[in-house]
Parts: C-alpha cells; structure tokens; sequence
C-alpha cells in the first residue's frame, strides 16, 4: 500500500508536484475572480459558482442574463466570450488590446492584474 511513498522513480514526486502547484494557482486564480467581483460591487462568493459566476459577469458589464445560454453554443460561445472580455476591461478602464489578451487570451494574468492591482471598477459600459 505504502510502497509507492517511497519509490526510486521520482514520477509520484513529480506529480504530487504539479498537484500542489495547480491547486495553488487555482486558490489565486479564485481569489482574483473573487476581487474582481467584489470590486464591482457583487459578492465574492458569487465568483465561485459554476454558471452563477457567468451570469453575474454578464451583469457586471452590463449584457443580458440570457447571453448565458450562448455560451453553450459551441463556436458562438468564443465571440460571445471576446465581447464580455472585452466589456469587462472597458468596465475597469482598461483598454481594448487588454480585453483580448489580458482577459480573454491569457485570462489568469488579466484577473490578478485586475483583481489584485490599481483597477477600479467604472460601471458597465454603454452598448
């Protein structure tokens, strides 16, 4: 039971590794979605709840509720995805380029960069 703790091969190490590493980007991930919300003047928790989460940022840039179900749209949901991304930065005063690569392209970085920096949150932008 115990003969694989203490292994030569160092393959279990390494994936205990990369666990521990996932979970903790994961919290931080978590913990910036949870900043953003709060930022705009939602409940962190709300940040966590599968589906819920969408549909708050939704209303945290100011689109309908039911744009939700375009992201179950296979293909639709990618643009779908690229206006709230880019709705959220206008929301946050950031710029356009910040929108595509920031929060849609390389999301993780966007959200600290937002959760966790100067970013204040200016209201939903006009459609």
């Amino acid at each position: 039971m115990f003969a694989n703790l203490y292994n030569t091969d160092n393959s279990n190490g390494m994936a205990f590794g990369w666990v521990i590493m996932s979970l903790a980007l994961a919290l931080l991930y978590i913990a910036a979605l949870w900043r953003v919300f709060e930022k705009a003047k939602q409940s962190g928790w709300k940040a966590i709840i599968p589906f819920y989460n969408i549909y708050i940022m939704l209303k945290i840039v100011g689109r309908p509720g039911w744009w939700l179900l375009l992201y179950l749209i296979p293909v639709v949901n990618i643009f779908v995805h690229i206006v709230v991304s880019l709705d959220l930065a206008k929301a946050f005063g950031k710029s356009a380029t910040f929108g595509i690569f920031g929060l849609w392209l390389f999301s993780f970085i966007g959200y600290v960069i937002l959760g966790f920096g100067e970013a204040q949150y200016k209201g939903a932008p006009k459609h």
